[in-house]
């Protein structure tokens, strides 16, 4: 069983949680990520959760899904748009219930999947580990402008290990979408879990290395967080770089958000 597919559950419930008692104005409102409001936020993360579906179930749905959405970028509509018209204006407490309701298919879906199964995805292939990963990552790290809105502090878990690990595991790739050389030394990153646990990766260094709160690490990594606005002592040219630009998901380079622009309200 792919205890990843249970993470993404209890996240994504966390977020329903959240926002069950609000009303569809609240849902409107803007939140602090580009200008999107929390129904474009829900939005986003249930038209990628029925693509995740189709990709388990039905490869070719999916193809032609990300082919019709190719389409439309290439005409000029954006991939926000695209979603909103794709769910029909799906909007609200409607909209909330349709994306929970799938978040939890997802999750029975993926939890006895092989974890070593290729899936299709608008990148490279992955595994369904990695899949199911990146779902959890990227409800985290949407839900938190959803959090900072509603000035709301998220209960932090353990299973935020996997979006750290997703971290660690795509320092190269910051570089190398970036088309810049890749550092051949990674630094040391130490973190301390929400339980408190200590959480090491790579060769002990005290020239490179980051140490604090694993969710400081994991917010600059799924730039949600500038480096400057959390808790995390960076030593070193490489580290320093790399925090200044990580990026933990696939697509074009993203810049992080600027200092300060980024927080919970209240």
């Amino acid at each position: 069983m792919l205890e990843q597919a249970e993470d993404f559950r209890a996240e994504s419930r966390g977020l329903h949680a959240l926002l069950a008692g609000t009303s569809d104005a609240q849902m409107a409102q803007e939140t602090q990520f580009k200008g999107w409001t929390i129904d474009t936020v829900i939005q986003h993360l249930h038209f990628f959760n029925l693509a995740a579906e189709m990709a388990l179930v039905d490869e070719p749905a999916l193809l032609a899904l990300f082919a019709d959405l190719k389409a439309a970028r290439e005409a000029g509509e954006t991939t926000i748009a695209y979603t909103d018209r794709y769910l029909e204006g799906l909007k609200g407490q409607a909209l909330l219930k349709a994306w929970i309701e799938t978040c939890e298919k997802v999750a029975d879906l993926f939890a006895p999947a092989d974890p070593k199964a290729r899936l299709k995805w608008a990148g490279p292939d992955m595994s369904a580990r990695s899949f199911i990963t990146a779902r959890l990552m990227e409800t985290w790290a949407h839900g938190q402008e959803v959090y900072d809105v509603l000035g709301a502090e998220r209960t932090e878990h353990d299973y935020i290990r996997n979006i750290a690990m997703l971290g660690v595991n795509t320092f190269g790739w910051t570089f190398v979408n970036r088309k810049e050389p890749v550092p051949e030394t990674k630094p040391w990153i130490r973190l301390t879990a929400p339980s408190g646990e200590l959480w090491e990766w790579n060769e002990p260094s005290d020239a490179e290395r980051i140490e604090g709160p694993a969710v400081a690490f994991c917010q600059v990594v799924a730039q949600t967080r500038n480096i400057a606005d959390v808790d995390l002592a960076v030593t070193g040219p490489v580290a320093t770089e790399w925090m200044a630009k990580a990026q933990c998901f696939a697509g074009p380079p993203n810049d992080p958000p600027a200092p300060g622009t980024r927080f919970r309200v209240g």
